[in-house]
């Protein structure tokens, strides 16, 4: 639990980079942890929502990733860009682009709102598409004759999975040429496996991670899918007492981007 690879290896870049040239901008939050980015403020780097509002001589894409549109206009306005991408975001971008050149209509199966699936829709080009539900009905006046599927990295694998067999039933007895890459990230999958494994042993979960991290909400919802009380903390102050009259065992996990000494201060909390 706590810092994937992905943001261990933001935040030695940017360390790197502050310490070369100090101050730098960031296009958003680097992560979606509000504990990270106040520490990172302390250095001097900082987030910004617009490319209008960025003044820095260094600017940091987030690890979230951006699409080929706003890297141009970005490129156009700074001389010196701090790439953090995580890697398992980029080679998402990549299939997208790749996909979306050999002919085929992308769909991401994601959240439409958060700033790693925009990017890439927009590496998948005007046939790109975001499927929130089962189904892709709704998304297409006409289903493609090549579609392909990605997902978000830190998607559920059994919702996927889910989706996947429906498409799978539905479109291939049609003849469509069907592509599916299953571009979620390891240590998600490793995080949320582990998670249920914990989840089955315990009275009450507690999940610690940013309210707007994904890859923490999505620890929530597959913990509670397990029939298991369960609560979202952001820091030990967010813990009540009134959650645990009765519980024997608490289980804790951990968001991708929730710094080690948080989930240190929620566990002593717990503990005292």
């Amino acid at each position: 639990m706590g810092f994937c690879y992905g943001v261990r290896r933001a935040l030695r870049l940017l360390d790197e980079f502050s310490q070369r040239y100090g101050k730098i901008q960031t296009l958003g939050h680097i992560v979606h942890n509000e504990q990270v980015v106040e520490k990172l403020s302390v250095k001097g780097i900082s987030p910004v929502n617009r490319i209008e509002d960025i003044h820095s001589s260094v600017v940091a894409i987030t690890t979230h990733g951006i699409g080929p549109r706003v890297l141009s206009e970005l490129q156009s306005r700074s001389p010196q860009i701090v790439d953090t991408t995580c890697p398992w975001v980029y080679r998402e971008q990549k299939a997208a682009k790749r996909l979306a050149e050999a002919g085929f209509s992308v769909v991401i199966f994601g959240d439409a709102d958060h700033p790693e699936v925009k990017g890439v829709l927009e590496w998948a080009g005007e046939g790109g598409r975001v499927a929130q539900k089962l189904s892709l009905k709704h998304l297409y006046d006409r289903i493609p004759l090549r579609l392909a599927i990605l997902s978000q990295t830190t998607q559920n694998p059994q919702v996927f999975k889910e989706f996947v067999r429906k498409l799978v039933d539905e479109f291939l007895p049609s003849g469509i040429e069907l592509r599916i890459i299953n571009t979620i990230c390891d240590a998600t999958q490793r995080h949320q496996a582990a998670a249920i494994e914990l989840a089955s042993t315990v009275d009450v979960m507690i999940v610690v991670g940013g309210k707007g991290s994904a890859n923490t909400r999505r620890l929530a919802e597959i913990c509670l899918a397990q029939g298991i009380a369960t609560h979202q903390v952001e820091t030990a102050k967010d813990l009540q007492t009134s959650w645990f009259p009765g519980k024997c065992r608490v289980g804790v996990t951990a968001g991708a981007s929730t710094p080690d000494e948080v989930i240190r201060e929620v566990v002593d909390k717990l503990k005292n």
